[in-house]
């Protein structure tokens, strides 16, 4: 599979919410959207980069931001998530990888010398088209709203 690239027309998606919601790439015509994809509720980089990007919801909102994450966890773990740090965007459950795998975030990773498949830190931005306009490889995850906000 070719690798996702800016201008590409966004896969189009449909996947349920911690709360059960069914979220689907049409919802957000119209809108910017921040798709950002984590490998892991409740770890050090994924808790940071949600966080960030939380702390700065009113900011991206103003800006016309909608902003959705995606990870493999279950919706059980996504609602724990979401309670615990008092997000206010949705966060999909992609048990069955389908989004992930359209995004072409699954793959290789190498963590303490020990290779393993996982799923790739990555953010797109997909315009008010539902073409992609930025693809963040290398999320900082601690300053990710910053990183967003200066391409625009």
């Amino acid at each position: 599979m070719k690798a996702l690239a800016i201008n590409d027309k966004a896969p189009s998606f449909k996947g349920i919410d911690q709360n059960g919601a069914t979220i689907s790439l049409a919802d957000f015509k119209g809108r910017k959207l921040i798709l950002y994809f984590y490998p892991k509720d409740d770890t050090p980089g994924c808790t940071a980069e949600a966080c960030n990007l939380n702390n700065n919801y009113s900011k991206l909102i103003k800006k016309g931001f909608a902003i959705v994450g995606v990870s493999a966890d279950d919706q059980k773990s996504h609602l724990k998530f979401v309670k615990k740090f008092g997000l206010k965007f949705s966060l999909i459950a992609d048990t069955d990888h389908k989004i992930i795998d359209a995004y072409g975030v699954w793959g290789e990773k190498i963590l303490f010398g020990r290779e393993y498949m996982g799923i790739i830190r990555k953010t797109f931005v997909i315009n008010e088209k539902g073409k992609i306009e930025i693809i963040f490889d290398k999320v900082n995850t601690k300053d990710h709203t910053e990183q967003i906000l200066a391409e625009y």
